[in-house]
This record gives structure tokens, C-alpha cells and sequence, in this order.
């Protein structure tokens, strides 16, 4: 063999290094300052600081941490780096640049040139570290920031476009929500531009709406100093003021809703909203704290007779159809009872829906209607889909029931059957207008920007049979006329229905007291916690609501 061939064979060998029982194959020579500069601009690009921590000579010890907090604090959502040239090495040295292109708070780029130097250490070409490596005029000490000035925050409004924000009503400045500094966990969740004790919403709408009603802050890109101290600007960007917030919030509904609390003891909540369009008109609490119009979970008692009427009706019944309503009923040996043990025989269901038989709706949900139907008219009326409307929301709840039993309590709003307030109004504009729309707080538009976790957009709307809609306008009315809320001064033309919704245990348990219902293109819900009956606690709150209102 030739001396040049074994030359070549023992290169070979030296590539090839023996670790254990395995080998690896190296690369040949070291790829020059290109190949350096190729990774290192791919790694930055990529956020891998480490990575140009090795690939640099002389890096300080804390160099991945002043990558991180450059990036941090020039709030850059995206970075690009990219080799623009590189020169021929001499001496062990080259010189090179790069082309940078950061992504900052709002969409805004900055871009500029750095140049890179490189150096030969221990056989390999590296990055000669330097501070000028980051920005070309950047010296020990210094760092990059992006200075951010917070335009001004839109406002949110009424229905009519005047402020809601100052009101002395609690309920409005519930809805509202207050403003506050922003927490670390908020930071992370809000992403750039946002920075720990920015001023953000922490509740309600303001929390909701955060980012339109923020605006874009104007940004200033500068060199500063250890202190924080300003030494040059090297850009400077413009802010956008925040955008308005526009409710569907009417301010003389809203008022009247508030006044009807006024001399109410126990924690009460009255919801209004437009039938024809779902928009909520009015949502007030009291006290405060929870929300208990849109976050409450209660049994809806008899409320939910509407939808078991709307069932009997879409399966061959109407207003006139006889029922029973005998005083007790035994359904898989459980004894369901009328309210004080009223008897009426066999009524219309007109009638039957009037006086509340608990017994009329157990029964004929059992033996006419079945669980799969009642549960998919229940449906048609919001039930077990999500409300997207413009703020957080429970949805109502009307599970798949056991066993028979289960399932005629089920049918007059007992057992598991949960809803809200605000759930419940949405359920008597079905009633008036024929068609369930998810209600909703904002324009159509902007309600699915505050959807569920899910990410889920609101549910289009359910047009009832025609014949439902005839029939409720004549079971509801007689509720008021003739029925279990005859004795209430409502003003004309007021339908509704009365509930007493039991919870908790014992013999006798306690009751939430409701009453839902619409007059004219306008539908609420009044619940009074631990209240009683719905006809002595909510229905006397809700003639006053209307008589303010009308």
C-alpha cells in the first residue's frame, strides 16, 4: 500500500471515536465561521439561548439570562434572525452581519442590521461575544427595552352609549367589573404587551373585554442603562386608544330592576331581556359578590312547567285538552303532592298549569312523554347548552334521569334539574316570542370573544312549533289572572309562572321562591333565595319591576 493511501486510511481511523460497545462517525473539519454563524442566528431565532451560550467565545455567565429578559423586555412575540454575509477568515478572525426582524406588543416590527464577529477557540470557529453582538451600538451594561405608554382604556357603555362605568348602582358596577394590577398568572395569560401591575379589568366586563378595551400602548425601543435609565431611543411606535364597550344594558330597565330589591331581605336577583332579539336588558343582584343572576344554580321548581307544557302541546295536547290533577300520585313508590294538597279533579290543562299541579306534569311526563322527548324540548329551551352572551355564564342543567321516579320530579323542576336567573328569562321570551335566542350582554358579534372555556360560539336560535307558542300564550296569562299569582297587582297584559323550588333536606325543606314571564317584548326572571313561595316572595318583586318599566 502507498504511503498516501495509508495517510488516507489512518484519517479515517482518527474519525472515528469508540464509546462503549457503540462508535459515532464525527464530521470532518469544523464547517468555518458560515456554518457558525448559521446555527447561531437559527438558535436565537428559535429562542435556544443555551445553544448560543456554546456556540459564542467569552459569553458572560449569565448570558441565557440577558437573552431571556432582552426578549422579556422588549416584549417580542417572534423573533427572526438571519446571516446577511459573512467574510473571509484571517487570521484566525472574520467578520459577519445578520438582518433581525422582532415582532413587538400589537403587531408592530422593528427591524434592524448587527453585525457579528468570530474568532477561532480550541479548533472551532464561535461568536466573539460582545455586547455590540445584540445591537450595534450597545455597550457593557446596557440592554434593550421597549417602553410602553398605556393609551387611554375605552369606556363601557348602555344600550343608549351612556356610561356605565361611576354608577352608584352595585349591580351595574358588578357587570362592569373592577380594574386592578395585573398578577403574574394574569401576565402569562394576557401575553405581550401586558407586564406584572399593568392596570387590567379583574372582573366582569372589564376583565372580559380586556385587550378592546386596553388599546395598543405606543412603544418606544431604547437602549438603557443597568438602572433602567433611558440612553438612546431607537424607535418609536404610536398607541391606539381603547374601543368602547357597547352593552345591551338598557339604563332605565336596569334602574327599575334595582329598585325592585330595594326592600327585599334575602339575596334576590331579577333578570330582564328582549324576547325578539335575546339581548339582556337588565341584571341586578342583591347584595353583591356572586352573580347569582348568571352564575347561580338553582332548581327551577315550577318555572319549568313551561317547558313540560310546551312538550304535552308539540305531542297532540292544547290549552283545553282535560288532565288530571288529583291531590297525590305514586310514581315507583314515591308520593308526589300538590301544593297544601289542592285537588281539582280533571281540569283543562289551562287550569292545571294555573294552579301549579305538581301531580298533572309528574304523571303525564311518565306516561305521555318519555325522557328522550321532554329532554329534547328542554333543549329547544336552552337547556344543557352553553351560554355564550359576552360574560361567564352556567349553563341549565337538565341531566338523563334514573328511573321513573327521577324523572317526574325532573318534570316540574325538581330532582337534578339546575338553571340560572338569567337561564329561566331566557325560557319565558321563548315563550313570548316563539323562538329561544342565547341571550346575550354585547352585540352578536362580540359575544363569542368571551365564549365558554370550550372556545364554543352561542347556540343559534330554536323556533318552536307554532302550536307551543299559542298554547303558552294561554297557560301563562291564566297564571296571573286566575292562577297561582291572581292576587298580585300586575300591570295588563303580564304572563307568567310562579315557582316554589324545594332544597336541601328534611320533611318540610326549604324553598327558593320564583316567577318568570314576559309583557310585551319584554321577558324576566325574579329568584328570591330561601324565600318562600313564589306567588308571597318573587311574583309581588316582579309587579313592581313592570310597573317601573311600563
Amino acid at each position: 500500500m502507498t504511503r498516501s493511501r495509508w495517510a488516507a486510511v489512518a484519517a479515517a481511523v482518527a474519525a472515528v471515536v469508540l464509546v462503549g460497545a457503540g462508535a459515532f462517525w464525527l464530521l470532518g473539519s469544523d464547517g468555518g465561521p458560515k456554518d457558525t454563524a448559521a446555527r447561531f442566528t437559527a438558535a436565537w431565532s428559535r429562542g435556544d439561548y443555551a445553544a448560543m451560550r456554546d456556540l459564542s467565545a467569552g459569553a458572560p455567565a449569565d448570558l441565557t439570562a440577558r437573552l431571556a429578559k432582552q426578549r422579556d423586555d422588549l416584549g417580542a412575540t417572534a423573533q427572526e434572525y438571519k446571516v446577511a454575509s459573512v467574510g473571509k477568515p484571517k487570521g484566525g478572525e472574520a467578520g459577519g452581519a445578520y438582518s433581525a426582524r422582532l415582532t413587538l406588543a400589537g403587531g408592530r416590527v422593528w427591524s434592524y442590521d448587527g453585525t457579528l464577529g468570530f474568532t477561532k477557540s480550541g479548533g472551532k470557529w464561535k461568536v466573539d461575544w460582545a455586547p455590540t453582538v445584540l445591537y450595534p451600538t450597545l455597550k457593557e451594561g446596557q440592554r434593550l427595552q421597549a417602553a410602553r405608554a398605556w393609551p387611554n382604556r375605552g369606556r363601557i357603555e348602555y344600550a343608549d352609549g351612556s356610561s356605565m362605568e361611576g354608577s352608584s348602582s352595585g349591580s351595574v358596577q358588578q357587570l362592569v367589573g373592577p380594574v386592578g394590577p395585573a398578577a403574574d398568572d394574569v401576565v402569562k395569560k394576557l401575553g405581550a404587551p401586558y407586564r406584572k401591575g399593568d392596570t387590567v379589568g379583574v372582573d366582569g366586563l372589564n376583565k372580559q373585554y380586556e385587550k378592546r378595551l386596553a388599546g395598543t400602548p405606543a412603544l418606544t425601543v431604547q437602549i438603557v442603562d443597568a438602572g433602567g435609565r433611558p440612553v438612546t431611543t431607537l424607535k418609536r411606535f404610536g398607541g391606539q386608544d381603547g374601543s368602547p364597550l357597547r352593552t345591551t344594558v338598557d339604563a332605565r330597565v336596569q334602574k327599575a330592576a334595582g329598585q325592585a330589591l330595594s326592600a327585599v331581605d334575602k339575596p334576590a336577583s331579577v333578570v330582564a331581556l328582549r324576547p325578539s332579539t335575546g339581548e339582556i336588558l337588565a341584571v341586578a343582584n342583591k347584595p353583591g359578590g356572586l352573580n347569582r343572576a348568571l352564575l347561580g344554580h338553582y332548581p327551577p321548581g315550577s318555572t319549568f312547567k313551561v317547558v313540560t307544557a310546551a312538550a304535552l302541546v308539540a305531542g297532540g295536547m292544547d290549552a283545553g285538552t282535560p288532565v288530571p290533577c288529583p291531590a297525590t300520585i305514586n310514581i315507583g313508590g314515591r308520593t308526589f303532592k300538590n301544593y297544601q294538597h289542592e285537588s281539582f279533579g280533571t281540569p283543562p290543562l289551562r287550569e292545571a298549569f294555573a294552579h301549579s299541579c305538581n301531580t298533572t306534569f309528574a304523571q303525564l311526563a311518565v306516561q305521555k312523554l318519555g325522557r328522550e322527548k321532554l329532554t329534547a324540548v328542554a333543549q329547544q329551551f336552552g337547556f344543557n347548552a352553553p351560554v355564550v352572551g359576552g360574560l361567564p355564564a352556567v349553563r341549565a342543567l337538565f341531566p338523563a334521569a334514573k328511573d321513573d321516579t327521577a324523572f317526574a320530579a325532573e318534570a316540574f323542576g325538581q330532582g337534578e334539574v339546575l338553571t340560572s336567573p338569567l337561564n329561566m328569562a331566557s325560557v319565558a321570551g321563548a315563550a313570548a316570542d316563539g323562538t329561544w335566542r342565547t341571550p346575550r350582554i354585547v352585540a352578536a358579534d362580540l359575544a363569542p370573544q368571551a365564549a365558554d372555556a370550550a372556545g364554543r360560539r352561542p347556540e343559534p336560535p330554536h323556533r318552536l312549533d307554532p302550536a307551543v307558542k299559542t298554547a303558552l300564550h294561554s297557560l301563562m296569562p291564566a297564571v296571573v289572572t286566575e292562577g297561582t299569582a291572581h292576587a298580585v297587582s300586575f300591570p295588563s297584559g303580564t304572563a307568567g309562572k310562579t315557582g316554589t323550588a324545594e332544597f336541601g333536606g328534611g320533611e318540610n325543606p326549604p324553598t327558593h321562591a320564583w316567577f318568570i314571564g314576559y309583557r310585551g317584548d319584554l321577558a324576566f326572571a325574579v329568584i328570591v333565595e330561601g324565600g318562600g313561595t313564589g306567588a308571597e316572595a318573587a311574583a309581588p318583586i316582579a309587579a313592581s319591576f313592570l310597573k317601573a318599566v311600563s
